[in-house]
Protein backbone atom coordinates (compact mmCIF):
# COMPACT_ATOMS: atom_id res chain seq x y z
CA UNK A 1 0.00 0.00 0.00
CA UNK A 2 1.55 3.23 -1.22
CA UNK A 3 2.84 5.49 1.86
CA UNK A 4 2.20 9.02 2.58
CA UNK A 5 4.92 12.18 3.41
CA UNK A 6 3.30 12.00 7.40
CA UNK A 7 4.55 7.80 7.49
CA UNK A 8 7.32 9.11 8.97
CA UNK A 9 8.18 9.38 12.76
CA UNK A 10 10.32 12.61 12.67
CA UNK A 11 11.31 15.24 15.36
CA UNK A 12 8.84 18.23 15.33
CA UNK A 13 7.18 16.57 12.91
CA UNK A 14 4.13 19.96 11.80
CA UNK A 15 1.92 17.41 9.99
CA UNK A 16 -1.03 18.00 12.64
CA UNK A 17 -0.57 21.28 12.62
CA UNK A 18 -1.31 21.79 8.72
CA UNK A 19 -4.87 23.29 9.11
CA UNK A 20 -3.55 25.78 11.84
CA UNK A 21 -0.94 26.84 9.54
CA UNK A 22 -2.37 27.18 6.35
CA UNK A 23 -5.27 29.01 8.26
CA UNK A 24 -3.10 31.95 9.68
CA UNK A 25 -1.26 32.05 6.25
CA UNK A 26 -5.02 32.85 4.29
CA UNK A 27 -6.10 34.98 6.65
CA UNK A 28 -3.15 37.27 7.15
CA UNK A 29 -1.73 37.58 3.75
CA UNK A 30 -2.40 38.25 0.43
CA UNK A 31 -1.49 37.16 -3.08
CA UNK A 32 0.49 34.24 -1.87
CA UNK A 33 2.14 32.04 -5.17
CA UNK A 34 5.44 30.82 -3.84
CA UNK A 35 6.74 29.75 -0.21
CA UNK A 36 9.85 28.90 0.57
CA UNK A 37 10.40 26.34 2.89
CA UNK A 38 13.85 26.46 4.10
CA UNK A 39 14.15 24.33 7.10
CA UNK A 40 11.76 21.24 5.16
CA UNK A 41 12.75 18.25 7.37
CA UNK A 42 10.62 15.46 5.90
CA UNK A 43 8.35 18.14 3.74
CA UNK A 44 5.45 18.11 5.60
CA UNK A 45 4.95 22.37 5.82
CA UNK A 46 5.73 22.13 2.53
CA UNK A 47 2.98 19.63 1.43
CA UNK A 48 0.17 21.79 2.67
CA UNK A 49 1.22 24.53 -0.20
CA UNK A 50 1.15 21.94 -3.24
CA UNK A 51 -0.86 24.69 -5.06
CA UNK A 52 1.84 27.45 -4.64
CA UNK A 53 5.54 27.21 -6.38
CA UNK A 54 7.44 25.76 -3.87
CA UNK A 55 11.41 26.10 -3.09
CA UNK A 56 12.14 23.09 -0.57
CA UNK A 57 15.58 22.81 1.28
CA UNK A 58 17.19 20.68 3.84
CA UNK A 59 20.58 20.33 5.33
CA UNK A 60 19.92 16.91 5.42
CA UNK A 61 20.67 14.68 2.45
CA UNK A 62 17.83 12.13 3.40
CA UNK A 63 15.47 14.59 3.66
CA UNK A 64 16.49 16.70 0.09
CA UNK A 65 15.78 13.16 -1.43
CA UNK A 66 12.13 13.27 0.44
CA UNK A 67 11.94 16.36 -1.55
CA UNK A 68 12.61 15.31 -4.85
CA UNK A 69 10.04 12.81 -4.34
CA UNK A 70 7.08 14.90 -3.09
CA UNK A 71 8.04 18.39 -4.80
CA UNK A 72 10.15 17.87 -7.63
CA UNK A 73 8.08 18.37 -11.24
CA UNK A 74 10.45 16.13 -12.84
CA UNK A 75 8.08 13.20 -14.96
CA UNK A 76 8.53 9.67 -13.64
CA UNK A 77 7.85 6.19 -14.63
CA UNK A 78 5.52 4.95 -11.84
CA UNK A 79 5.18 1.44 -13.49
CA UNK A 80 8.79 0.97 -14.29
CA UNK A 81 9.51 1.79 -10.41
CA UNK A 82 6.78 -1.02 -9.68
CA UNK A 83 8.23 -3.20 -11.26
CA UNK A 84 12.25 -2.53 -9.67
CA UNK A 85 10.44 -2.73 -6.34
CA UNK A 86 8.59 -6.16 -7.23
CA UNK A 87 11.92 -8.09 -8.36
CA UNK A 88 13.58 -6.11 -5.03
CA UNK A 89 10.56 -7.50 -3.10
CA UNK A 90 10.52 -10.77 -4.21
CA UNK A 91 14.18 -12.23 -4.23
CA UNK A 92 15.97 -14.14 -2.12
CA UNK A 93 18.81 -12.32 0.25
CA UNK A 94 20.20 -15.08 2.38
CA UNK A 95 23.38 -15.03 1.19
CA UNK A 96 23.94 -11.64 0.06
CA UNK A 97 26.75 -9.55 2.24
CA UNK A 98 27.23 -6.13 2.08
CA UNK A 99 28.22 -2.66 4.07
CA UNK A 100 24.92 -3.11 5.79
CA UNK A 101 25.00 -5.99 6.80
CA UNK A 102 28.68 -6.49 7.59
CA UNK A 103 27.86 -3.24 10.17
CA UNK A 104 24.17 -2.72 11.38
CA UNK A 105 23.37 -6.61 11.59
CA UNK A 106 21.02 -7.63 14.34
CA UNK A 107 21.00 -3.57 16.13
CA UNK A 108 17.93 -1.87 14.28
CA UNK A 109 17.21 -4.55 11.73
CA UNK A 110 18.19 -8.16 11.43
CA UNK A 111 20.84 -9.84 9.77
CA UNK A 112 18.64 -10.79 6.74
CA UNK A 113 16.84 -7.40 6.78
CA UNK A 114 20.32 -5.48 6.67
CA UNK A 115 21.11 -8.00 3.40
CA UNK A 116 18.07 -6.30 1.66
CA UNK A 117 19.01 -2.76 2.28
CA UNK A 118 22.01 -3.11 1.57
CA UNK A 119 21.40 -4.86 -1.63
CA UNK A 120 18.71 -2.62 -3.08
CA UNK A 121 20.83 0.51 -1.81
CA UNK A 122 23.57 -0.57 -4.29
CA UNK A 123 21.15 -1.43 -7.35
CA UNK A 124 19.45 2.10 -7.19
CA UNK A 125 22.93 3.42 -7.66
CA UNK A 126 23.57 0.97 -10.46
CA UNK A 127 20.52 1.63 -12.45
CA UNK A 128 20.83 5.09 -11.66
CA UNK A 129 24.44 5.18 -13.14
CA UNK A 130 23.44 3.52 -16.17
CA UNK A 131 20.97 5.99 -17.15
CA UNK A 132 17.83 3.48 -16.28
CA UNK A 133 16.05 5.89 -13.94
CA UNK A 134 16.54 9.67 -13.71
CA UNK A 135 16.97 11.90 -10.57
CA UNK A 136 13.63 12.02 -9.05
CA UNK A 137 12.99 8.44 -9.92
CA UNK A 138 16.37 7.80 -7.75
CA UNK A 139 15.15 10.00 -5.07
CA UNK A 140 11.37 7.93 -4.92
CA UNK A 141 13.38 4.70 -4.59
CA UNK A 142 15.26 5.53 -2.14
CA UNK A 143 12.96 7.13 -0.20
CA UNK A 144 10.61 4.38 0.01
CA UNK A 145 13.65 2.60 1.41
CA UNK A 146 14.06 5.21 3.98
CA UNK A 147 10.56 4.92 4.98
CA UNK A 148 10.44 1.41 5.03
CA UNK A 149 13.24 1.60 7.76
CA UNK A 150 11.46 3.95 9.68
CA UNK A 151 8.55 1.74 9.75
CA UNK A 152 10.65 -1.27 10.87
CA UNK A 153 13.37 0.17 12.81
CA UNK A 154 13.83 -0.87 16.35
CA UNK A 155 13.85 2.46 17.90
CA UNK A 156 12.14 4.63 19.57
CA UNK A 157 11.37 6.85 16.44
CA UNK A 158 15.06 7.85 16.39
CA UNK A 159 18.79 6.38 16.05
CA UNK A 160 20.61 7.50 19.41
CA UNK A 161 20.00 3.54 20.52
CA UNK A 162 17.88 0.41 19.38
CA UNK A 163 16.17 -1.54 21.65
CA UNK A 164 18.25 -4.77 22.70
CA UNK A 165 16.79 -7.78 22.58
CA UNK A 166 13.93 -6.99 19.70
CA UNK A 167 12.36 -9.55 18.01
CA UNK A 168 12.77 -8.03 14.32
CA UNK A 169 9.95 -8.66 11.58
CA UNK A 170 11.35 -9.93 8.85
CA UNK A 171 8.63 -8.41 6.15
CA UNK A 172 10.74 -6.04 5.22
CA UNK A 173 8.45 -5.25 2.12
CA UNK A 174 9.69 -1.89 0.57
CA UNK A 175 6.86 0.10 -0.84
CA UNK A 176 6.28 3.51 -3.11
CA UNK A 177 4.70 6.40 -2.00
CA UNK A 178 1.48 8.01 -2.67
CA UNK A 179 2.25 10.35 -5.92
CA UNK A 180 -1.42 10.91 -7.53
CA UNK A 181 -0.54 14.75 -8.29
CA UNK A 182 1.72 16.97 -10.35
CA UNK A 183 3.47 19.36 -8.30
CA UNK A 184 3.87 22.89 -9.47
CA UNK A 185 6.72 23.27 -12.36
CA UNK A 186 8.54 25.96 -11.26
CA UNK A 187 9.26 24.14 -7.84
CA UNK A 188 12.62 23.86 -6.65
CA UNK A 189 14.42 21.46 -4.28
CA UNK A 190 17.78 22.24 -2.83
CA UNK A 191 20.56 20.42 0.14
CA UNK A 192 22.07 23.48 1.60
CA UNK A 193 22.84 25.73 4.33
CA UNK A 194 19.92 28.12 4.34
CA UNK A 195 21.95 30.80 5.46
CA UNK A 196 23.69 30.46 2.87
CA UNK A 197 20.47 29.90 0.29
CA UNK A 198 18.71 32.40 1.06
CA UNK A 199 20.99 35.18 -0.79
CA UNK A 200 20.22 33.47 -3.61
CA UNK A 201 16.18 32.88 -3.36
CA UNK A 202 13.18 35.11 -3.46
CA UNK A 203 9.30 34.42 -2.41
CA UNK A 204 6.49 35.40 -1.27
CA UNK A 205 6.01 33.76 1.62
CA UNK A 206 9.17 32.81 3.62
CA UNK A 207 8.29 29.96 6.44
CA UNK A 208 11.07 29.32 9.16
CA UNK A 209 11.07 26.07 11.47
CA UNK A 210 14.93 25.68 12.37
CA UNK A 211 15.50 23.04 15.42
CA UNK A 212 14.33 24.06 18.60
CA UNK A 213 17.34 22.85 21.23
CA UNK A 214 20.58 20.68 21.21
CA UNK A 215 19.76 17.95 19.74
CA UNK A 216 21.07 17.71 16.10
CA UNK A 217 18.96 16.02 13.43
CA UNK A 218 22.15 14.28 12.28
CA UNK A 219 23.00 12.24 15.19
CA UNK A 220 19.24 11.57 15.81
CA UNK A 221 18.90 10.21 12.08
CA UNK A 222 22.78 9.02 11.33
CA UNK A 223 21.50 5.62 10.30
CA UNK A 224 18.82 7.07 7.72
CA UNK A 225 21.46 9.82 6.68
CA UNK A 226 24.02 6.70 6.11
CA UNK A 227 22.04 5.13 3.61
CA UNK A 228 20.49 7.68 1.92
CA UNK A 229 24.29 9.34 1.22
CA UNK A 230 25.64 6.11 0.85
CA UNK A 231 29.35 6.75 1.10
CA UNK A 232 29.59 3.33 3.31
CA UNK A 233 32.09 4.91 6.12
CA UNK A 234 32.93 3.57 9.31
CA UNK A 235 30.68 3.59 12.33
CA UNK A 236 31.72 3.90 15.81
CA UNK A 237 29.79 3.08 19.26
CA UNK A 238 27.05 1.23 20.34
CA UNK A 239 24.48 2.98 17.81
CA UNK A 240 26.98 2.57 14.93
CA UNK A 241 27.09 6.44 13.97
CA UNK A 242 29.40 7.60 11.49
CA UNK A 243 31.20 11.09 11.78
CA UNK A 244 28.66 13.52 11.74
CA UNK A 245 30.54 16.64 11.91
CA UNK A 246 30.31 18.18 8.88
CA UNK A 247 26.35 17.95 9.18
CA UNK A 248 26.03 19.92 12.40
CA UNK A 249 23.41 22.89 12.52
CA UNK A 250 23.82 26.16 14.14
CA UNK A 251 20.41 26.88 14.97
CA UNK A 252 21.14 24.18 17.83
CA UNK A 253 23.97 25.47 19.28
CA UNK A 254 24.38 28.90 21.60
CA UNK A 255 24.69 30.80 18.34
CA UNK A 256 21.44 30.19 16.88
CA UNK A 257 19.76 33.84 17.43
CA UNK A 258 23.09 35.04 15.61
CA UNK A 259 22.27 32.64 12.87
CA UNK A 260 18.57 33.54 12.90
CA UNK A 261 19.16 36.98 12.48
CA UNK A 262 21.61 36.55 9.96
CA UNK A 263 18.80 34.77 7.78
CA UNK A 264 16.10 37.28 8.46
CA UNK A 265 18.25 39.81 7.49
CA UNK A 266 19.22 38.83 4.27
CA UNK A 267 15.36 37.24 3.55
CA UNK A 268 13.89 38.91 0.15
CA UNK A 269 10.40 38.22 1.39
CA UNK A 270 6.96 39.47 1.89
CA UNK A 271 6.25 37.67 4.71
CA UNK A 272 8.33 36.13 6.76
CA UNK A 273 6.19 32.84 8.84
CA UNK A 274 8.28 31.71 11.87
CA UNK A 275 7.07 27.99 14.09
CA UNK A 276 8.89 27.78 17.20
CA UNK A 277 8.08 25.63 19.70
CA UNK A 278 7.43 26.94 23.52
CA UNK A 279 9.16 23.57 24.52
CA UNK A 280 8.72 24.11 28.23
CA UNK A 281 10.79 23.55 31.04
CA UNK A 282 13.01 20.01 30.13
CA UNK A 283 14.87 17.58 32.52
CA UNK A 284 17.56 17.46 29.98
CA UNK A 285 18.47 20.96 29.36
CA UNK A 286 19.67 20.37 25.98
CA UNK A 287 16.19 19.68 25.46
CA UNK A 288 15.50 23.62 26.06
CA UNK A 289 14.53 25.93 23.45
CA UNK A 290 17.81 28.02 21.98
CA UNK A 291 16.09 31.00 21.12
CA UNK A 292 13.86 33.36 23.40
CA UNK A 293 10.75 34.89 22.30
CA UNK A 294 12.09 38.06 23.29
CA UNK A 295 14.94 37.82 20.68
CA UNK A 296 12.51 36.36 17.93
CA UNK A 297 10.54 39.63 18.21
CA UNK A 298 13.76 41.63 18.62
CA UNK A 299 14.93 39.82 14.93
CA UNK A 300 11.50 39.88 13.55
CA UNK A 301 10.95 43.85 14.11
CA UNK A 302 13.82 44.81 12.54
CA UNK A 303 11.58 43.28 8.84
CA UNK A 304 8.10 44.87 9.94
CA UNK A 305 5.27 44.28 11.65
CA UNK A 306 5.05 41.05 13.85
CA UNK A 307 1.59 39.21 14.95
CA UNK A 308 1.59 35.57 17.23
CA UNK A 309 -0.57 32.96 16.82
CA UNK A 310 -0.73 30.17 19.27
CA UNK A 311 -2.12 26.13 19.45
CA UNK A 312 -1.13 23.59 22.05
CA UNK A 313 0.28 20.91 21.09
CA UNK A 314 1.99 17.60 21.94
CA UNK A 315 5.15 17.53 19.54
CA UNK A 316 6.56 14.25 19.34
CA UNK A 317 9.96 14.33 20.73
CA UNK A 318 12.71 12.45 22.03
CA UNK A 319 13.02 14.06 25.40
CA UNK A 320 11.20 13.96 28.92
CA UNK A 321 9.12 17.52 29.96
CA UNK A 322 8.16 18.82 33.23
CA UNK A 323 5.18 19.37 32.12
CA UNK A 324 2.61 19.14 29.03
CA UNK A 325 1.76 22.52 28.27
CA UNK A 326 3.85 22.51 24.80
CA UNK A 327 2.84 25.25 22.57
CA UNK A 328 3.28 25.79 18.94
CA UNK A 329 3.47 29.79 18.14
CA UNK A 330 3.95 31.49 14.75
CA UNK A 331 4.98 34.81 14.63
CA UNK A 332 4.19 36.50 11.61
CA UNK A 333 5.89 39.39 9.98
CA UNK A 334 4.66 41.51 7.35
CA UNK A 335 8.18 42.43 5.86
CA UNK A 336 8.51 46.49 5.32
CA UNK A 337 11.97 46.77 5.27
CA UNK A 338 13.22 44.64 2.46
Amino acid sequence: MPFNINSRRYLGNKYKLLTFIRGVVEENCDNINSVCDIFSGTGSVASAFLDKQLIVNDMMYSNYLAALTWFSPEIIDYAKLNEILFGINTRDYSKEENYMSEFFSDTYFSRYTCKKIGYFREEIEQIYNKGEINNRERAILITSLIYTMDKHAKTCGHYDSFIQGAIHDEDFTIELPNLDYQPNANNQCFNEDANLLIRRIECDLLYLDPPYNSRQYCDAYHLLENVAMWNKPEVIGVAKKMDRTAYKSDYCKTVASTALEELVDNANCRYILLSYNNTGKKYQIRSNAKISDEEILRILSKKGKVSIFTTDYKAFTAGKSENNENQERLFLCQVENM
